[in-house]
């Protein structure tokens, strides 16, 4: 990994990554909607066993809440199985009375209105019952679920403090935001989902289906039978239409990818006269995502008509069954008109059980890497009794320190330095030489693989690493800066920062006046990507930032290589007077800014090849002369 890259990732965490080398050059945005389920396709996990396991144990604390749900949900369940009954109970009822009109020739008293009455209080109890219980499941179930989503997002948000920042440079910011958003999400949505439908639509087929067998084995018989037909049918077009769906979200993935390019690079697609390689490149991905989806559309098309035929069928053979059966006296009209319900419902909580098995599956793969992020490797724990430096004199010594962000690859060989305090050091060389991997070190964001790092004589493992940092204040080549006023940004180095030391801060670092000619001035908002305020105003932002946290020691990497030449002499000037007095790292690629270092290292493939002054070192006539006469001599 290049400086540049490590220093782009460290300055500017709001920045996108770019994608992994697997995808770089593709463009085609295929990290989008990772861990949520896609139109006729489900997300697989790796483990589903080991994830559900891993998930039940976090819903442990919650276990009394879930034992009611589940009782709730089965006798809500029961009741609603009995209610058929009661309506075929009613018919007979309503049967029974006409024959004895009939057979009697009376007018009135055939009929049992009181009896009816009756049994039409208790549906209207068992339906108020059933709707109480359904709302006490739903708002318990809604409780858990934000409790588990909630108590997910706080141990992720626990869990990045703890990673080391290695994981970030390897990890895609978009991933990463997607475990945090969209799999958490993932999670709680299908948990409350799918944990009421789970257990009423077993307990809805196994209560349906005895009923069923009650009322007539026979008509049972003919109902399942079409059964196996139906899901045959249906796994049939399932297998045909998936491939097409699957191709359909990859090729959307592309189109969306291609276009977000074409916008966001348009000025280089002009430049180069790149208009038509564009359009041919659209059209064809457009081509293959209509042919995929025509596909798609029409096996899917066909799964609904053919199951309503099935169904449709099976009424018809139900219902002449039951004619006939009627007919010898061996079934009441009410019980076929339960049954003919009992058929409706059936159906319904198969097709659930279906869409439960693809809501878990979701589920178990969205958890699975919200548990993979959980259980990343962390940083190494800062030491348990840490060394606190209650006076800081600034001596820094770097002691034979070995690097690589790769065991195959080393960075820094062999590195040694000895910087006293107040010294202005600076740190020079070519593209990769491993001048910002450095810092990255001297900050602790990476820990050296042999020698030490030592200020004042402490080894900085020694110490904890918010103590460490808040000796450095650092100004970077890439100014981050974050959603909020420009007054927020400044004083984001120190907490509770007045508003006059913001000010002050700000002039020293020549940003007070650009800022009062802004709309709002110390108040005005800058956005996410901070667009409305230039490149170099943005840098003196940062300047004026580490101005105010007036640390002991400085870190300043290419600080002023976005600001007009006016610009830096001055806040050159002011940079001078603030690293009086003060041990400070300066990463320069520009060597004229540097000729007042007190030392220089020479940096080149990781090593320290030179070291002294700038007069010192032009008057060897090595390797620092080359670079800098590559500068100044044409």
């Amino acid at each position: 990994m290049s400086d540049e890259e490590t220093n782009s990732k460290l300055n500017n965490p709001s920045t996108k990554n770019p994608p992994s080398r697997e995808h770089r050059g593709s463009g085609l945005g295929m990290g989008r909607g990772r861990g949520r389920q896609m139109r006729g396709v489900v997300e697989k996990p790796k483990d589903f066993k080991g994830t559900m396991r891993k998930l039940i144990k976090y819903l442990k604390p919650y276990h009394l809440s879930l034992i009611l749900v589940m009782i709730l949900a089965l006798v809500s369940t029961a009741l609603t199985v009995i209610a058929p009954k009661l309506l075929g109970d009613i018919t007979n009822k309503i049967v029974a009375g006409l024959k004895t009109i009939k057979d009697t020739g009376l007018s009135q008293g055939g009929i049992d209105f009181a009896a009816i009455l009756h049994l039409i209080i208790i549906l209207i109890v068992i339906n108020l019952i059933t709707a109480l219980f359904s709302y006490i499941q739903s708002w318990v179930t809604t409780g858990i679920t934000q409790k588990v989503t909630f108590n997910f997002r706080k141990s992720i948000s626990q869990k990045i403090n703890r990673l080391p920042l290695r994981y970030f440079d390897e990890s895609s910011h978009g991933d990463i935001l997607s475990r945090v958003t969209n799999d958490v999400d993932t999670v709680g949505q299908n948990f409350n989902q799918g944990l009421i439908q789970i257990v009423t639509a077993v307990t809805t087929i196994v209560g349906i289906l005895i009923m069923m067998i009650i009322l007539s084995w026979q008509m049972t018989l003919v109902a399942i039978i079409i059964l196996p037909l139906g899901f045959l049918l249906a796994r049939f077009i399932i297998q045909k239409s998936q491939k097409h769906f699957f191709n359909q979200q990859v090729l959307l993935g592309k189109l969306d990818g291609h276009v977000e390019e074409m916008f966001s690079g348009h000025i280089i697609v002009k430049a180069f006269n790149g208009e038509q390689r564009s359009i041919s490149i659209f059209r064809r991905i457009n081509n293959e995502l209509y042919d995929s989806a025509w596909k798609s559309q029409f096996f899917s098309g066909l799964l609904h008509p053919i199951m309503n035929f099935l169904e449709d069928s099976g009424f018809v053979a139900v219902s002449v069954l039951g004619g006939w059966l009627a007919i010898q006296g061996k079934m009441s009209i009410g019980s076929i008109q339960a049954f003919i319900q009992y058929m409706n419902q059936f159906t319904r909580p198969i097709t659930q059980t279906a869409s439960i098995a693809n809501v878990f599956q979701s589920t178990a793969a969205a958890a699975e890497r919200v548990f993979e992020f959980l259980e990343e490797e962390e940083e190494i724990p800062d030491n348990p009794n840490p060394v606190i430096l209650k006076e800081v004199k600034g001596a820094v010594d770097f002691d034979h320190v070995f690097f690589g962000y790769t065991p195959d690859r080393v960075i820094i060989k062999d590195f040694n330095a000895s910087i006293k305090p107040g010294q202005k050091i600076a740190i020079v060389g070519p593209t990769g030489a491993g001048k910002t991997t450095m810092v990255n070190l001297l900050m602790r964001f990476y820990d050296v693989d042999k020698g030490a790092i030592k200020i004042d004589g402490v080894d900085i493992r020694e110490m904890r690493r918010s103590d460490l940092r808040k000796l450095f204040g650092m100004v970077l080549q890439d100014a981050w800066l974050f959603s909020g006023t420009i007054e927020e940004n400044i004083a984001y180095s120190k907490e509770g920062a007045s508003h006059e030391e913001v000010v002050r801060a700000a002039q020293a670092a020549y940003a007070d006046h650009f800022i009062r000619t802004l709309p709002d001035g110390y108040n005005m908002v800058i956005s996410e990507e901070a667009d409305n305020i230039s490149q170099g105003e943005k840098q003196l932002l940062t300047i004026a930032r580490a101005m105010l946290a007036n640390p002991p020691m400085l870190i300043l990497d290419e600080a002023t290589s976005s600001v007009d030449t006016r610009t830096e002499i001055l806040i050159q000037a002011a940079m001078d007077k603030m690293m009086e007095g003060r041990t400070s790292f300066i990463i320069a690629h520009r060597l004229s800014t540097i000729r007042n270092a007190d030392l220089i290292l020479v940096m080149n493939d990781g090593s320290i090849v030179e070291q002294g002054t700038h007069e010192q070192l032009l008057a060897k006539n090595g390797f620092y002369a080359s670079l800098y006469n590559s500068q100044f001599v044409r």
